[in-house]
This record gives C-alpha cells, sequence and structure tokens, in this order.
C-alpha cells in the first residue's frame, strides 16, 4: 500500500480529530497530507480555529494516496459529503480495496454512499441511522475490511493509532501509544 494518507478538511471540521489524527501520524513518519476541500488552503474548524491544508482538492494526485481520512465535526461532515469529487475518490478507493477512515459524524458520508453495507462501523452518537447497512457496535474505534471508523473527538488518537497499526503495524502503534501515555 502507498503509505501517503490524506487527511481532508472542511470548513466546520472537528479540530481536535483532525490535529490528533495528522499529529499521530506524523509522529509515526507516515506522508501525511492535509487536503482541504474548500478551493482555499486556509480552513476553519467548527471551533473557530483555522488551519492551512498542504494543498486543495483540486490539486491532489490521488495516484499517489494510499488513504483517505475524514474527520468529523458540523458542518464539516456535512461539506465533505456534499463534494462531488470527494465522493468520488471514496468511492473510487473502496472499489480498489484501498483502506478508509472516518471519525466522530463522518462515516456518514461513507454510510451514504453504500460502502459501509455488511460492515461494522462506528460513530457519534445520534449518526448510526445514517451508516447505511452497518452494523453499528458503538465501540470506540472499529475496524471492517479496510474501513476504520471511530466515535468521536474523546478517542481520536486510538483512532489514529489503529490507522498507524494498519500501516505500519502493532509494534509501532504500541510504541507511540506508550510514549504518548495513550495506552
Amino acid at each position: 500500500m502507498k503509505k501517503t494518507v490524506a487527511v481532508h478538511l472542511a470548513e466546520g471540521f472537528e479540530e481536535i480529530e483532525a490535529i490528533s489524527i495528522i499529529d499521530v501520524l506524523r509522529r509515526a513518519q507516515i506522508d501525511t497530507r492535509v487536503i482541504s476541500v474548500t478551493g482555499k488552503k486556509e480552513v476553519t474548524g467548527a471551533h473557530a480555529i483555522q488551519i492551512i491544508a498542504d494543498c486543495i482538492f483540486e490539486e491532489t494526485d490521488y495516484n499517489s494516496v494510499g488513504m483517505i481520512v475524514l474527520p468529523g465535526g458540523m458542518p464539516g461532515t456535512t461539506n465533505l459529503k456534499n463534494h462531488a469529487g470527494l465522493r468520488e475518490q471514496i468511492l473510487s478507493f473502496h472499489e480498489k480495496g484501498k483502506p478508509l477512515g472516518a471519525i466522530c459524524a463522518a462515516p456518514l458520508v461513507f454510510g451514504n454512499l453504500g460502502i459501509l453495507r455488511d460492515q461494522r462501523a462506528t460513530c457519534f452518537p445520534g449518526f448510526e441511522e445514517q451508516l447505511n447497512g452497518a452494523t453499528v457496535t458503538g465501540a470506540e474505534v472499529e475496524t471492517s475490511g479496510k474501513i476504520i471508523t471511530g466515535k468521536g473527538a474523546g478517542v481520536a488518537i486510538k483512532f489514529a493509532l489503529k490507522i498507524v497499526e494498519t500501516i505500519k503495524g502493532k509494534a509501532l502503534a504500541d510504541e507511540l501509544a506508550e510514549k504518548m501515555i495513550a495506552n
């Protein structure tokens, strides 16, 4: 698998989730690209924290990306769901068997695309009905096939560590968890 992970941000993203994921993946020395779907590099989170993305969606070469990750937050999740190009990329990744990850409300993007059918998944409470066809477990972090989902901001580090484990193995994920006192 190509090791580049593309973390996508839309206006109203959940800051804790986005930054935790980006930080943990970069600590693991995984090439992590922050992609804005807003048409500009500056993206403002749900709590008015502005992040500067590495690039915008339209400039991203998805041939070099090994995994797509979506942080949640509102209205960030809705904005991700409404981005036609991102939806197309997610479907393409799913068809090719490439890994996908989403946390908090963002698993609904996968649910709305029908790719959670017959998969185990978790999400922020209240969004379960939008995980069409999934077996919703309520777990903090759930892995099913090539899809990783997380429940919310409080488990963002665990979610990111599961991505590290998937890409670089359990030993590194455990080492990072110990160093960050997240075990």
